[in-house]
C-alpha cells in the first residue's frame, strides 16, 4: 500500500510537532542532568516498569518491591513498555516531586508487538514468558480470530494459551459449537483452559499456571480479561464493562497496561483489549511457519511459488488430504493470507 503524499501544510505541521516533542525531551533530559547533579537522586539499581503513563512510567525497584516511583525518561532512551527491566535512579527521600530517572532499558527477552494504525510494529509488553489467549462464548469466537492470535504468538516465539471463560454462559445452544471449535488445538501443542470467575472453575488451574514467569491476557473487549484480573487480584481494581445488549461485543475498560504481582507467585499483564491481532506486517512465509502442523511441509512443494491451492505435487496440500492438516486450519490459513494480500503487504 503506497503512503498517503502530504501537502504542504501537512508536512509543516508534522514537522512542528517533531520539533515540538524533540524540546520536551531536552528540557527533560536537563531536568533529569540536574537533578542528579544537586544530588537528588538516589544511587542508580535495577528496576522493573510496572505501568507506562506516555512521557512516565511507573518503576518497582528489583531490590526493594515497595519502593516504586514515576520517573522521567533520559532522551536517548528507547520507547519503553510495561515489562522492561530498567537501569533507574530514584528520587532522594528528601527531593521535591519524588521523580525519578531512567538511565538506561536492559535487553529484552521477548516483545509482544502489534501493528499500529499505519502499518508499523508497535512493542505492547516485554519479557512475556505466556501469551494468554481469552475467548468466551459471548462474543461467540470464531477459528480465525483464534489462529490469528496464535499466529502471531508463535511469531513471537512467546508460548501461547488458550482460555475458554464465562463458562458459566456454556447451555445446550451453544455447548456442542464451542467444543467443535476447540477441539483440534490440544492435539496441536496449545492447552485449553475453561475459566468461570463466578464458579470459581478452572481458577486454581491458572494460578499455577501463572506462577511460571510473566504472563499476559489478550482476547477482544468484553470476553472477560478485567473480570479474571480483578478474580486473581481484587486489589487490581481493574474496571470491568458490561457487553453491549444489542452487539454481544465488549467496551474497552482498561486504559494503559499494567503489571500485577500475583500471591501465589508469577506476574500478570493487563492490557486493552484488542478487537483484532493485526498480522499486516507478516510474510506469507512467516504465515505458513506460524501453523505449527504445516512446518514439516514447507519448503517441499514442487514449485517455489506454490499457493497451495491446487497446484500438482504441493507438499501442504497432500498433507491436507492425507489428515495431517485439517480442512478448517487451512481454511483459517487461506482467510488470513487473503485479508494480508488485501491490504497489499505482501
Amino acid at each position: 500500500m503506497s503512503k498517503r503524499k502530504l501537502n504542504r501544510r501537512q508536512q509543516w505541521r508534522i514537522n512542528k510537532i517533531q520539533q515540538e516533542r524533540e524540546a520536551r525531551a531536552r528540557k527533560r533530559e536537563q531536568s533529569a542532568e540536574e537533578a542528579l547533579e544537586e544530588g537528588q537522586l538516589g544511587q542508580e539499581q535495577i528496576g522493573l516498569v510496572i505501568a507506562n503513563y506516555g512521557t512516565q512510567v511507573l518503576v518497582e525497584s528489583e531490590s526493594d518491591p515497595s519502593l516504586r516511583q514515576r520517573c522521567h525518561l533520559r532522551a536517548n532512551i528507547e520507547t519503553l513498555v510495561t515489562g522492561d527491566r530498567v537501569a533507574w535512579h530514584p528520587a532522594s527521600e528528601d527531593s521535591d516531586g519524588g521523580i525519578g530517572v531512567i538511565g538506561a532499558r536492559l535487553p529484552r527477552n521477548s516483545e509482544l508487538q502489534r501493528p499500529d494504525r499505519y502499518g508499523d510494529l508497535k512493542t505492547v509488553a516485554a519479557n512475556i514468558d505466556r501469551i494468554l489467549i481469552v475467548i468466551a462464548p459471548y462474543p461467540e469466537p470464531f477459528a480465525n480470530a483464534i489462529d490469528r492470535y496464535l499466529v502471531a504468538a508463535e511469531t513471537t516465539g512467546i508460548a501461547p494459551m488458550l482460555l475458554l471463560n464465562k463458562t458459566d454462559l456454556i447451555d445446550e445452544r451453544n455447548r456442542d459449537s464451542l467444543e467443535e471449535l476447540l477441539a483440534p488445538y490440544p492435539e496441536l501443542g496449545y492447552p485449553v483452559l475453561r475459566l468461570s470467575t463466578k464458579t470459581g472453575e478452572g481458577l486454581p488451574e491458572l494460578l499455577e499456571t501463572l506462577a511460571q514467569g510473566c504472563s499476559v491476557f489478550v482476547g477482544q473487549s468484553g470476553v472477560g480479561k478485567s473480570s479474571l484480573v480483578n478474580a486473581l487480584l481484587p486489589s487490581a481494581g481493574a474496571r470491568t464493562g458490561a457487553l453491549s445488549e444489542a452487539t454481544q461485543k465488549g467496551t474497552h475498560t482498561t486504559t494503559a497496561a499494567e503489571l500485577f504481582h500475583l500471591p501465589s507467585g508469577g506476574d500478570l499483564i493487563d492490557s486493552p483489549g484488542i478487537r483484532e491481532f493485526g498480522l499486516w506486517h507478516m510474510e506469507e512465509a512467516a504465515l505458513l511457519e506460524g501453523f505449527v502442523e504445516f512446518r514439516p511441509f514447507i519448503g517441499h512443494c514442487r514449485f517455489r511459488d506454490c499457493r497451495h491451492q491446487g497446484e500438482p505435487r504441493c507438499a501442504i496440500q497432500e498433507a491436507l488430504t492425507d489428515g495431517k492438516i485439517s480442512e478448517r486450519r487451512m481454511n483459517s490459513f487461506l482467510h488470513l493470507r487473503n485479508s494480508l494480500e488485501s491490504e497489499n503487504k505482501f
